[in-house]
């Protein structure tokens, strides 16, 4: 079966706060839990290259799960999704694009 990888860009104005929301996601796949359990295979942030051909986008987080179902889970009831929106909610320039895809690994 196909995982799902999801890319995220957001931008990001606060410096501190690019620091800040990538230390959030390196330990994403070990905080959050579902059933008990870590469900999140991948999960990695990154501040972009500065490059005109981004668009203003300048940090993009990477999350790959087992299934649509695991990350319908994190868009909805994840705690640890929800402390991530939290930090970022009303500190970013829009709302962030976010992309999925089906992919073998």
């Amino acid at each position: 079966m196909s995982k799902i990888v999801r890319l995220t860009l957001f931008k990001i104005p606060d410096p501190a706060l690019l620091q800040e929301a990538a230390s959030k996601y390196s330990t994403l796949s070990q905080e959050a839990t579902k059933d008990g359990k870590p469900y999140i295979k991948v999960a990695q942030a990154h501040p972009t290259h500065d490059d005109p051909r981004s668009q203003g986008y300048n940090f993009v987080a990477r999350t790959i799960f087992e299934s649509k179902a695991d990350m319908d889970y994190y868009d909805n009831e994840c705690e640890a999704h929800g402390a991530i929106k939290g930090l970022l909610k009303g500190k970013v320039g829009g709302p962030p694009l976010v992309v999925y895809m089906d992919a073998d690994m």
